[in-house]
């Protein structure tokens, strides 16, 4: 079992930043951020695996930057140029595998405001 708990959202004005933060109870394999707003899916923000390679949408790609820190099994999710389109609520997911068998773990979503 993994824990992962995030935190670093808020609201924050048209083109301001902010930086979300998923700490994990151990190491997984690749760490993701999605974001959900009322009535939709979750959507893929930006991936990052045990070595550090990045994937972002194209939507993010120019704007949000993951990183993380091995030590702490955290993982950043920087999101600069903000705009109200990027207002949801952001989940962290993390990937593991055991014996071959990959599991998924989500966060419990930190909440991000764009205002106009």
């Amino acid at each position: 079992q993994l824990r992962l708990v995030e935190s670093g959202g808020g609201t924050v004005e048209v083109g301001g930043s902010l930086t979300l933060s998923c700490t994990a109870s151990g190491r997984a394999l690749a760490t993701n951020w999605y974001r959900q707003t009322p009535g939709n899916e979750r959507d893929f923000v930006a991936g990052i695996t045990g070595n550090s390679g990045t994937n972002y949408p194209d939507s993010v790609k120019d704007r949000f930057s993951i990183s993380k820190d091995d030590p702490t099994n955290t993982v950043y999710l920087q999101m600069d140029n903000l705009i109200p389109e990027d207002s949801a609520a952001y989940y962290c997911n993390a990937v593991t595998s055991t014996d071959g068998q990959y599991e998924d773990y989500w966060g419990q979503g930190t909440h991000v405001t764009v205002s106009s």
